[in-house]
């Protein structure tokens, strides 16, 4: 989807370009709104699929975390259930509390165990789509900054070819100028600025 999400640009590009300007400016130009709007919906649906399923993802985080506090939440409830069990033996008293308690650490270590899992998870699932829209992100801009940098260098050439033709226009005025002889019939004068150029 790269590949097109590119070829998108250089459409886009490649429309300014055939545009005409206003009248009376080399800057501003006249855009058909339907053809623009519809070369930019075109590339706003080219977004990779991943990057949808991946902030879904993301939003997803809390439930994530959540389903797995609940499945530590029941892992401590049948822990106490097993203790209440245990304890209603008197005759063996003491092991059951002992056995109680190595049950409920069990219980906490392996709850704890599956939250810290299920955060970890989630934030490589979120850390992965961040540096995943980053780069495609970077990849549009160094597209947009060649076709910008294409632009300017183009205007460049155009005022170049302005101020040339605005020098030679300036060079046949001083020429004609040079020409021109005065009514009482003086030698013609010398335009300004090419005196002792003979």
């Amino acid at each position: 989807m790269s590949s097109r999400i590119e070829q998108l640009i250089n459409e886009i590009d490649e429309y300014i370009e055939e545009c005409k300007f206003k009248a009376f400016s080399n800057t501003e130009i006249i855009v058909n709104k339907d053809e623009i709007q519809d070369l930019l919906g075109e590339l706003r649906l080219r977004i990779p699929d991943e990057v949808k399923r991946y902030q879904k993802i993301i939003s997803n985080q809390d439930a994530i975390i959540s389903d797995a506090q609940a499945q530590a939440q029941a892992i401590l409830a049948q822990a106490t259930a097993q203790t209440d069990e245990l304890v209603s033996e008197h005759e063996i008293m003491q092991r059951a509390y002992a056995q109680a308690n190595e049950v409920v650490e069990q219980a906490q270590a392996q709850a704890e165990e599956i939250v810290n899992r299920a955060v970890a998870e989630a934030d490589e699932v979120r850390s992965g789509a961040i540096q995943y829209t980053d780069e495609m992100l970077g990849n549009l801009q160094t597209i947009i900054s060649s076709s910008m940098e294409s632009a300017q260098s183009r205007f460049d050439s155009f005022m170049q070819s302005m101020q040339s033709n605005y020098d030679v226009i300036s060079s046949n005025r001083n020429e004609l100028a040079g020409s021109i002889v005065s009514g009482d019939g003086e030698q013609p004068q010398e335009p300004e600025g090419e005196e002792g150029e003979q």
